[in-house]
């Protein structure tokens, strides 16, 4: 029922800089921890960066000091800004978010369908 969309990928030289966007729609809902993960080809999904609904942030250690997680509550969207990006950082990044839906009693993990990050050599 809920649903996260995220954009901002693309191509970019071993250097350069990204913004990913990711936004959750639906209806009676609320996000305690949003985050980014990414997949590289041959690869299991792995964990670059959380943040909580309080703004308590955690990175993978191959992204500290490159990659800057945040969050706008309002709009429901997390952002993952990347910089000095390297050709290591090519993957499929997805969204999460963990849902609760109170209403329901409902309380899950929810995954984005992923944009990819390609970065030259």
């Amino acid at each position: 029922q809920v649903q996260l969309v995220e954009s901002g990928g693309g191509l970019v030289q071993a250097g350069g800089s990204l913004r990913l966007s990711c936004a959750a729609s639906g209806s009676d809902f609320s996000i305690n921890t949003m985050g980014w993960y990414r997949q590289a080809p041959g690869n299991q999904r792995e964990l670059v960066a959380t943040i909580t609904r309080g703004g308590f942030t955690n990175y993978a250690d191959s992204v500290k000091g490159r990659f800057t997680i945040s969050r706008d509550n309002a709009k429901n969207t997390v952002y993952l800004q990347m910089n000095s990006l390297k050709p290591e950082d090519t993957a499929v990044y997805y969204c999460y978010g963990l849902i609760s839906q109170a209403m329901y009693s409902r309380n899950y993990d929810n995954w984005g369908q992923g944009t990819q990050v390609t970065v030259s050599s």
